[in-house]
Order: C-alpha cells, then sequence, then structure tokens
C-alpha cells in the first residue's frame, strides 16, 4: 500500500492558471502544468476605447482549471507510488479583487447567449480600474456615515474592489444589473464549482476577499449594512441581501469534490476542497509566513504581506489594503500592500515601447553593467496607479532624467529601481506604525529569475532577501491548505514546518550601493508626495541637478 500523501494546490493567475501536486511530508513537487487563457490579450479581454477596462471570460478559468490538473494529475502519475487516491486535499487561489455576475442559480451570465459578448457581463479583472469615480464617492460617503470601514481598509477605498466595481456595472450596464442575482468573487465561486455550492443560497465567501476587498469585518456584522449601501445605490441594498453575514478562512473547508468535476480533472470524489483565498495570500502560506516576516510576493504586480497575532491591538493603518482577521493565516491578524504594477512595467517597456532588438534578456544583461545611479534616471513605478500607500488608480508613470544619449538599458533599470523604491515606501509604512520587520522574503516568478532585481531591491530595501524554492508558490500555498483539510496537517504551522522550502541563495545588500540608493530613494520620495500627497509642497527644483549629480559621481568613479 501506499503511504505517501499528496495535495492539489490551483493558482489562478492573471495571464494564466497553474496547478501544482506536492508531497505533504516534504513539500517536494512531483507534477506542475500552465495553461495560458485563450481569451483576448494574454487572457485579457480588453477595450482600447477604455484603458481602465480589463476583464477575463469564466469559462477560461473552468477549461485551464480541468486541463492544467488533468495534466498534472498525468506527470505526476509517472511518480512511483503516485495515484490519484493518494491526493488528500485540493487548494485554490485567485487574482482578486475578480467579482462576477452570476444569476439565482449561481451560473455566470456570460453563459448566457444574450451576454456571451458583453464584456460588463465577465469577469472584472483585479487590474480594472473603471469605477474609480465610483470609489472616490464610496470612500467620500464612507467618511461621512461610516468611518470605521474606512479605518479598516487603508481609509481609502479602491476601484479595485467588489463594491466600487459592482456599482460601476449597475450604473454602465443596467441590464446586466437586472439579470444579476448577486455578485462573486472569482474565488469563492471556483471552489462552489468544485464542491457543488456554487448555487447563492449555498455559496461560502472567504475573509480574504471579503475582508481586504468588500469592507467585511466582525466587529459590524459582516458586509457593509444596507441603509449604508442604499444610499449609494437602492440596487447595492438588494445585491447585499443575497451575502451571508459570516466568512471562512482556509482552515475551513467549501465542501467535497463533486462526481463531475471528478471525472473532469481525473480525480476521485469527495475529496475536501479547503476555502480559498487571493494568490498573494496563499503565496504567503506558501512561504511560511509567521510575525515578523514581510512576504513579497513580486510577479505582473506586486504583494506584500505581513500577519500578527489576533491577541495583538493593532492600529489602523493608512494605505494599507486592510488589517482581516485570518485572512492569510489563521489565529492571525493579515496585513496587505502592494504595487499595482511591477512586472507590467516592465514588460510595457519591452512589448509596447519596443526598444529595437531588444528583449528582457538583452536589457537585464546591459543594465547589470551600470552602477547605482549611473544612468541620472528617476522614475515612478504609477504606470497601472498606486495601490499602497497613496491608494490612488489615478496617477501614472514619470521618468526624470533622460537626455539626448539616454540609452534603453537605463531606463529599464530606472523602472526596476522605482518599483524597489515604492517597496521600500511600503515597508517604511508597516514599521512607521510599529509592524517589525525582521525577514523579507520573497516569491513569484521574478524573484526566482531575475537576480539584478533582487539585488537592486536588497540594496534599496538594505536588508538581505531571502526566496522560496517553489517557482510556484501561490499554488503551493493553495497546496498547503488542502494538505490541511485534508487531514495530512493539523494546522499551518505544521504544513509550513513540512513543506516550506527556501531557496540557497540570499541576496545580501552592498553597502556603497546602499548609500547611493538611499540617496536617491529621497529624491523618489520628494516626488512621490509632490505628484501623489494633496497639498504637498515638496521641493521639486534640485532633483533633476542632484540626480546630475550622483550620475557625474558614479561615472567618474568617486
Amino acid at each position: 500500500m501506499n503511504s505517501k500523501q499528496y495535495a492539489l494546490g490551483i493558482d489562478f493567475g492573471t495571464n494564466s492558471v497553474r496547478a501544482v501536486i506536492a508531497d505533504v511530508a516534504t513539500g517536494e513537487e512531483v507534477a506542475t502544468a500552465v495553461f495560458n487563457y485563450p481569451h483576448g490579450q494574454q487572457g485579457i479581454l480588453i477595450d482600447e476605447k477604455d484603458p481602465d477596462l480589463a476583464r477575463q471570460h469564466p469559462q477560461d478559468y473552468l477549461t485551464g482549471m480541468q486541463e492544467v490538473v488533468y495534466q498534472a494529475v498525468r506527470q505526476a502519475g509517472e511518480v512511483s507510488g503516485f495515484t490519484p487516491e493518494s491526493i488528500v486535499g485540493i487548494g485554490v487561489d485567485t487574482t482578486g479583487s475578480t467579482p462576477l455576475p452570476v444569476d439565482a442559480e449561481g451560473i455566470p451570465l456570460a453563459f448566457r447567449p444574450e451576454f456571451s459578448e458583453n464584456l460588463n457581463a465577465m469577469a472584472w479583472l483585479w487590474k480594472d480600474h473603471t469605477a474609480h469615480r465610483e470609489a472616490a464617492e464610496i470612500t467620500a460617503r464612507a467618511a461621512e456615515q461610516r468611518p470605521q470601514y474606512l479605518a479598516k481598509c487603508g481609509g481609502v477605498y479602491s476601484s479595485e474592489w467588489f463594491w466600487s466595481k459592482l456599482l460601476h456595472c449597475l450604473r454602465v450596464a443596467p441590464e446586466v444589473g437586472e439579470a444579476m442575482y448577486t455578485w462573486v468573487e472569482h474565488v469563492d465561486w471556483i471552489t462552489g464549482t468544485l464542491t457543488g455550492t456554487d448555487h447563492p443560497a449555498k455559496l461560502k465567501r472567504c475573509i480574504c476577499a471579503a475582508g481586504h476587498k468588500a469592507m467585511f469585518h466582525p466587529t459590524w456584522g459582516g458586509y457593509p449594512d444596507e441603509a449604508f449601501l442604499e444610499s449609494l445605490d437602492p440596487r447595492l441594498a438588494r445585491i447585499r441581501k443575497t451575502l451571508p453575514d459570516t466568512a471562512c478562512s482556509i482552515a475551513e473547508t467549501a465542501g467535497l469534490l463533486t462526481p463531475a468535476w471528478a471525472e473532469k480533472l481525473g480525480l476521485p470524489a469527495g475529496i475536501p476542497v479547503a476555502m480559498g483565498a487571493f494568490d498573494a495570500h496563499l503565496g504567503a502560506v506558501g512561504s511560511g509566513i509567521q510575525p515578523g516576516t514581510l512576504v513579497k510576493i513580486i510577479g505582473t504586480s506586486c504583494c506584500d504581506m505581513m500577519v500578527a497575532p489576533l491577541t495583538q491591538d493593532l492600529p489602523d493603518i493608512p494605505g494599507l489594503c486592510g488589517i482581516v482577521p485570518e485572512s492569510i493565516l489563521p489565529g492571525c491578524h493579515g496585513l496587505e500592500a502592494g504595487q499595482s504594477a511591477v512586472g507590467d512595467i516592465f514588460n510595457w517597456f519591452v512589448s509596447v515601447m519596443k526598444p529595437a532588438g531588444e528583449t528582457h534578456e538583452t536589457l537585464t544583461q546591459k543594465a547589470a553593467a551600470l552602477k547605482p545611479g549611473e544612468s541620472g534616471l528617476l522614475a515612478l513605478d504609477w504606470n497601472n496607479g498606486n495601490r499602497t500607500v497613496l491608494v490612488d488608480q489615478r496617477l501614472t508613470g514619470l521618468i526624470v532624467g533622460t537626455t539626448l544619449y539616454t540609452r534603453p538599458e537605463e531606463v529599464y533599470r530606472a523602472l526596476i529601481e522605482a518599483t524597489a523604491f515604492g517597496a521600500r515606501v511600503i515597508m517604511e509604512r508597516f514599521i512607521e506604525y510599529d509592524i517589525q520587520v525582521d525577514r523579507v522574503v520573497n516569491c513569484g516568478g521574478i524573484s526566482g529569475k531575475n537576480s539584478l532585481l533582487m539585488q537592486i531591491y536588497a540594496d534599496v530595501l538594505n536588508r538581505p532577501l531571502e526566496v522560496t524554492a517553489s517557482s510556484q508558490t501561490c499554488a503551493m500555498g493553495a497546496a498547503m491548505a488542502g494538505a490541511v483539510a485534508g487531514g495530512a496537517h493539523p494546522d499551518f504551522a505544521s504544513a509550513a514546518r513540512a513543506m516550506v522550502r527556501m531557496d540557497q541563495r540570499i541576496y545580501r545588500p552592498d553597502p556603497d550601493a546602499a548609500s547611493v540608493y538611499n540617496r536617491i530613494f529621497g529624491l523618489y520620495r520628494r516626488l512621490h508626495d509632490a505628484f501623489g500627497v494633496r497639498g504637498c509642497q515638496a521641493e521639486l527644483y534640485s532633483v533633476i541637478k542632484e540626480l546630475l549629480d550622483i550620475r557625474d559621481a558614479a561615472r567618474q568613479g568617486t
């Protein structure tokens, strides 16, 4: 009899879905598979008339999930002793907030013929910012009527989140609003689909999505009250009636895998499916997060995650994407921050600006030959708005210091440095509010592939940076949730001890580089505050002059 046990993690990212099958005793990944979403541009449905719009077709989620799990199970079958029956649990993560409208049976409106081409009936991807006016309206109304709502989500409600997207959908697509019974996060719809609990009367909502994106908090009875929502739009109050007053952590199960989906995935029916969470939150779990550890999930965007014991009395921290009980790790408050674009900025430069003959690889190689400050450039990392700490999606990117001699690799390095400076702003916000950062752990595709970026981050943060060994850390965190749900581990501390694996590389700051970057960071903060903080009187006249001084010193070796 095979004594080995495995867990399956399914990770729905921005452009693709991935699956990992991991040994619950060692964390060894015995199989991985990836499926790129076929609809739109790299899986994203866009509207060239509206650069804020980003949607996805929910059919891509189902097709992709079936494909990657089938392929992973087939691949794992080559491992001695593995059988589908040895998978003890399943975990799921998705992007978020990525909600979609469903009917009274829990079926996405996008699956109806009359809505099959309607972008407003699709899943509203996390990076969709069409609801920026609604977000501002919700922020202003909450400040007047329910300031406690804002206090728990960083002081500003975002256009990336649940209620602003719903309100915008109701206003621009009344036909969708009329046909919609409720508004469901992608992560909750997937776990409901796998377990046959997708009917709105049965559907469980995860605390991760509800708490960080939908103003859910136990102190006021769950989601925002109907009177507040009705003051914004009576239709919001109608949707509120469809939502439960409780939300579940990843320590709870959504249900058991249905026979229908078991057949599609090539698995036995009845496997426990853990409650889901957002990709970054389970990436933090897969990185072994604990109090004092800052986990950075670096990909198309970046999420910065920390936890603190539920017994710790935490202040409300401006600019964070919420402080939510058990949203990341059971028994702890979850603290979320992040940047709206990191890898997306580099991809924009290479794929849209298209420097002649250059690729990510060639630009990285050339940029690595530059010294800190040598380019004379300074950029703001707001090409997709600012998530933390300004919470302003109407901010845009900026590059200062270009000359007739500026080369593509100099711009590329300046963009990397800008994302590092944005990361430092976030870390300093945690520290400012007495959240101790003892250790920085990195995961996500970029952290394992781009050593130049990681070294720049180490120099800018002036901290040693560790990296997880898994290239699919979010999926690994999901697999850990599956392992706990399936009883292979009694809790997440046990799962982390067994399954989290770290790369041997540690990026340590270079003192000379850190000193130069500390000076440039001061200039970054002046730009950051001048363009991002209302009423700021930051002095900007000397910024370019100081950049030139730093550039000349770097080139002269002084």
